[in-house]
């Protein structure tokens, strides 16, 4: 969630900022020909691999200054790579593992099973020197080895040409158009083009249905059958993915910077005011539940990370999602008590109850949830039918947080709505409503707004444009709603309005009343 970036919108060209050209740079003309023998048993390749520190490799004479001399090799010699054989030798690799391994490879660890790997590939790359050798071909220099080598693992076990750009820290989101049609939305904001990740759009489309289905805890259908792909990463990026239904496979990666990020962090960044955030991180000692809207992209989830650190660190929270995004459970420091639970979508023929076998929703991981000892329960992210768990968790309890995608925050009502009436004809529009503005407390809405500026670039900038209070009507509309703070036009602060009597408790748990009536009347 960053504020005041810049982004290029030139995708056909490359930035001329030096500090990524590493990701472009064409491979060195004057290295030197090596004829090794044997490929060595050991090489630079783990699922941390990352750049080579600049004190232990010179820097090569063909890279202008200003490269960043600590990018991942492969970024700079991918060009020599030959990505046929790479995806040959991560076919025999699994093969092999798999026979190797037998029963066993449901009880190794992920480490084990890459140790087993990597002897693996030495072997296959042995094999495959010694025939480019005995065939007269020039032998492999160490650069190559070790990229090869790299590039074989990361085929196998990790991201294949994606993990280089997935391990950089500059990349924020990964756009795919097709295999070679790649774009890097970096973390200052700025798009540039982006290597391509695949020969073909087959090759691209075969690699997404073996990274879906190696997990052996969470494997993830995709077909022709089943065409699109929501993926949790190892890492903690999201992957989601579509083909067959559209005219190239399309892939967005979009990684999740702000982790641990709190409510004083984004006042920082000019996300929120101090008072605003005040009032919210009131509001959820409080034990009120909300729901934070805003547009693709916008910030909700880093916003919602950022309330979930105000919850005491004795309460036991339940975690609810489609696919792991909050990482609650991973900040052991800050919420020690967290039972993550995440849906699994079913293959085959549908079961007597309409769902598919192996199928995990949301609504059973709630179901099961309470006899758990909760003290909170956390449904991230509402698209669809999902809204009906978020619901339930806010009816059972109190605190709950989620997410939904809105144009504004009284728009995400309505949203929610929708997504109640999809689960299907026994839920009525008068119902949810009910439902809703019975559930929901408070609704905070971030606004993204790309700005174009004169020399062709953009700004990015997020910002908490209102934040209401929703309870039942009597009205028409069936809900009643009070912004607690609003944007006025043409203002990136969402200024103090009006604070409902029931809300004035909240000076028990650190809201200021007085700064806020202060700034309400400065404000009318």
């Amino acid at each position: 969630m960053t504020d005041n970036t810049t982004v290029n919108r030139e995708p056909g060209s490359h930035p001329t900022d030096p500090a990524f050209l590493p990701l472009f740079a064409a491979p060195p003309t004057d290295r030197p020909t090596v004829r090794p023998g044997r490929v060595r048993g050991s090489f630079s390749m783990s699922p941390t691999a990352g750049p080579t520190p600049t004190s232990s490799r010179p820097r090569n004479p063909t890279e202008p200054d200003g490269v960043d001399q600590n990018m991942p090799r492969i970024y700079r010699h991918g060009a020599d790579i030959d990505w046929g054989l790479v995806t040959a030798l991560r076919g025999q690799a699994s093969d092999r593992l798999s026979a190797a391994l037998g029963e066993e490879r449901g009880h190794l660890r992920p480490a084990a099973q890459r140790e087993h790997g990597r002897a693996i590939i030495l072997e296959l790359l042995n094999n495959e020197h010694d025939e480019r050798v005995g065939a007269g071909q020039q032998a492999w220099d160490p650069a190559e080895q070790d990229a090869l080598a790299k590039a074989v693992d990361d085929s196998l076990f990790g991201l294949g040409r994606l993990q280089p750009l997935v391990d950089d820290h500059r990349v924020e989101n990964i756009l795919i158009f097709g295999c070679d049609s790649v774009f890097l939305e970096l973390t200052d904001g700025r798009v540039i083009p982006g290597p391509p990740v695949a020969n073909s759009d087959q090759e691209l489309i075969d690699f997404l249905v073996f990274l879906a289905s190696r997990s052996e805890v969470n494997a993830r259908p995709f077909s022709e059958g089943q065409p699109r792909l929501h993926l949790r990463l190892d890492g903690g990026a999201r992957l989601a993915a579509a083909a067959w239904v559209t005219p190239r496979p399309s892939v967005v990666i979009r990684r999740h910077r702000l982790r641990r990020v709190t409510l004083a962090d984004l006042v920082d960044r000019g996300t929120l005011t101090e008072l605003a955030a005040s009032f919210l991180s009131a509001a959820v000692k409080a034990r009120r539940s909300i729901v934070v809207s805003g547009a693709q992209g916008a910030g909700k989830t880093t916003l919602v990370r950022a309330l979930c650190a105000e919850i005491p660190q004795h309460e036991i929270i339940g975690t609810f999602e489609t696919e792991y995004e909050l990482h609650l459970h991973e900040l052991k420091d800050q919420h020690p008590y967290v039972f993550p639970w995440e849906a699994r979508p079913g293959s085959g023929e549908r079961t007597a109850d309409g769902s598919q076998a192996g199928e995990f929703t949301l609504s059973q991981a709630l179901f099961d949830s309470f006899r758990f000892d909760l003290s909170r329960q956390i449904v991230g992210e509402v698209r669809g039918p999902e809204v009906l768990a978020m619901l339930k968790a806010m009816e059972s309890g109190a605190g709950s947080i989620s997410t939904t995608h809105a144009k504004n925050a009284e728009g995400a009502i309505g949203k929610l709505v929708t997504c109640a009436m999809e689960a299907g004809p026994h839920i009525t529009h008068d119902y949810a409503v009910r439902a809703i503005a019975a559930s929901i407390d408070i609704i905070v809405h971030v606004h993204l707004e790309t700005t174009p500026l004169a020399d062709g670039t953009a700004q990015r900038s997020r910002w908490v444009t209102e934040i209401l209070t929703l309870t039942p009507g009597e009205r028409e509309k069936g809900y009643a709603v009070q912004r607690v703070f609003l944007a006025p036009p043409g203002s990136r602060q969402a200024e103090p309005a009006v604070l409902p009597d029931e809300y004035r408790e909240l000076a028990v748990w650190g809201f200021v009343l007085e700064e806020f009536y202060g700034h309400s009347e400065a404000a009318s």
